[in-house]
């Protein structure tokens, strides 16, 4: 059949049901139509084709960092947290080891991806990972020891949980986990450098976020499905009108007289 008689609609099925290595090809095929309806399907599938370039060299960007600390062999951790500044709820970390030729594209700070896509991130880091492990601190804990030590214990929680000895640590951020004897490196804005800190960092957020919305159907006047926890003026209505709750940081609200 004549490429130029096929419809636009059986061209687009065409795309749709392309694999990655044959989209160029349809792209070089279809390039010359003069049909603007065509010239779109292949500006679209080209600039889906440098999305996906642009990703794939961001993730070997990030497990080229990992491995200027680990080289073939050492045992590499990542671990991150997220939680330290809401007024309500737990802080929770997490500690992911990835195979070495591991791919997750996308992968990157968790607070940079929309929900849904980290919600599809976090099954596939869990289905790729070698280990994982999550450490929760919850509120009453936090008010007792600080919001810094909770984090560091919530680290360490994490770390234990990864049955594998461990060679080297990357911790997201400018802090050292205090009580690990292991090798560490403080990495600010680790996040958006390492694979393994980025995958812990979706971890640890889809975690509390789901911890987060199931106490929201207990305590239901403070918005929690929405802002997490974090000090959102719906939030603060709600404490105002309905007092705290036993998952409120009562050393986060002195100045709501708590």
């Amino acid at each position: 059949m004549n490429e130029m008689k096929k419809t636009v609609k059986a061209i687009e099925l065409e795309f749709k049901s392309a694999s990655s290595e044959a989209l160029l090809s349809l792209i070089g095929a279809y390039e010359t139509d003069t049909r603007a309806s065509v010239l779109k399907l292949c500006q679209k599938y080209k600039k889906q084709i440098e999305t996906q370039e642009k990703l794939k060299a961001e993730w070997a960007d990030k497990l080229y960092f990992d491995e200027t600390f680990s080289g073939d062999e050492k045992v590499l951790v990542g671990i991150d947290e997220v939680g330290r500044g809401p007024l309500a709820g737990p802080v929770v970390a997490c500690a992911v080891v990835l195979p070495k030729d591991c791919q997750l594209l996308g992968v990157k700070d968790s607070k940079k991806i929309a929900e849904e896509k980290r919600e599809a991130l976090y099954d596939e880091i869990k289905a790729k990972a070698l280990y994982i492990g999550v450490g929760i601190v919850e509120a009453p804990e936090i008010d007792e020891i600080n919001i810094l030590q909770a984090t560091f214990k919530a680290m360490c929680l994490a770390l234990s949980q990864i049955p594998e000895a461990v060679d080297v640590v990357l911790v997201d951020g400018d802090k050292l986990i205090k009580g690990v004897d292991t090798l560490q490196h403080a990495v600010i804005k680790g996040d958006d450098k390492s694979a393994a800190i980025a995958a812990a960092s979706i971890i640890a957020k889809v975690t509390r976020d789901r911890m987060m919305k199931d106490y929201a159907q207990t305590y239901p006047h403070y918005d929690w499905e929405s802002n997490k926890g974090y000090g959102s003026n719906a939030h603060y209505n709600g404490i105002r009108t309905y007092g705290i709750t036993p998952l409120h940081r009562k050393s986060f609200l002195k100045n709501e007289g708590f």
